[in-house]
């Protein structure tokens, strides 16, 4: 009995073994629910140049944009779990799309998906017209504060990640903001550039441009610690403790996926997201590499839900 149990578990190990060294046999496609073009999309492809020249195997990128990502998620739900169909998922998909849809949401996200490991974090940053007059997010608070009637933030989107910044930021400083709809971010910065709106919480990315030509003035970052290409900017929870806010990548299995095949992609993963090359090429989309564990992904998802969900109740993206 016990030699049958032995050959039974060195049988499946050669199995998880074997499954591993031969992924992928095919190309891989990604989903994302990223339209063609922009900055999580960019990220993405660089990843999937890089596991292309790994594995010698073509990485399919299927662009899924719309519904909040509702699509892209029922698209990669669907899949055969067998690797060759992976999920690039991004924050407001399991921030906000959960609580938008409710009883109504068709795909149970924690159900049908097993993460692998997140790619990069894309911090939101404030950023305010040089006439406001401050320099710092103490300045900003008190300016805010001292301001009758409270003052306007611009962001893109209703109950994207920058307009949420902006909410948190709100409720953790514990003052009067006013959220003004922008149709992107270009028309965001105009407005603030030129003066028509103070203040504007926006992805590193969106603002750089206008910072360094002076229109705008950034004087914080949401991210945990200060950037690595920002090393001046300070931190918004260098004044308000546990505050944190960034869009993020996240590539994820359909449920049932093996290990030995999750493994891998992770192991691979780690080794990209240390390249200089893709710090180098992420930097400049405002992006910053993570690598976690699959376990580690798991984790900072619940972490993310138990920050944002409340939120996104409170403020209503469709308020």
């Amino acid at each position: 009995m016990l030699r049958c149990l032995l050959a039974a578990l060195c049988a499946l190990a050669l199995s998880a073994a074997h499954a591993q060294d031969a992924y992928p046999s095919k190309p891989v496609t990604f989903i994302t629910p990223a339209a063609a073009g922009n900055s999580p999309d960019v990220a993405t492809r660089f990843i999937a140049d890089r596991l292309t020249a790994i594995w010698k195997q073509q990485i399919i990128i299927l662009n899924k944009p719309g519904a909040g990502g509702l699509i892209a998620a029922q698209a990669a739900a669907g899949v055969t779990p067998d690797g060759y169909t992976l999920y690039m998922t991004q924050a407001s998909t399991f921030n906000v799309l959960p609580v938008q849809q409710g009883d109504k949401m068709p795909v149970d996200l924690h159900k049908a998906f097993a993460p692998i490991c997140l790619i990069g974090e894309q911090p939101i940053g404030v950023a305010v017209n040089p006439g406001v007059g401050v320099n710092t997010v103490p300045e900003l608070i008190a300016k805010i504060k001292a301001t009758q009637g409270g003052m306007l933030f611009g962001a893109t989107n209703r109950g994207s990640q920058s307009h949420l910044t902006g909410e948190l930021f709100k409720k953790q400083a514990k003052v009067d903001l006013d959220f003004v709809h922008a149709q992107g971010v270009s028309h965001t910065i105009s407005d603030v550039a030129g003066g028509r709106i103070p203040i504007v919480f926006e992805g590193v990315a969106g603002l750089g441009s206008a910072a360094q030509g002076g229109l705008i003035k950034i004087i914080g970052i949401g991210s945990e610690k200060r950037l690595p290409n920002y090393p001046d900017l300070p931190t918004i929870n260098e004044t308000l403790p546990g505050f944190y806010s960034a869009g993020w990548l996240m590539l994820m299995a359909p449920a049932g996926t093996p290990d030995a095949i999750i493994n891998k992609i992770n192991a691979d993963l780690k080794t990209i997201l240390a390249e200089p090359e893709i710090i180098e090429k992420f930097g400049k989309i405002g992006t910053y590499p993570h690598y976690t564990t699959p376990a580690e992904a798991a984790a900072f998802i619940k972490s993310e839900e138990e920050r944002w969900w409340p939120l996104v109740r409170e403020v209503g993206p469709q308020r």
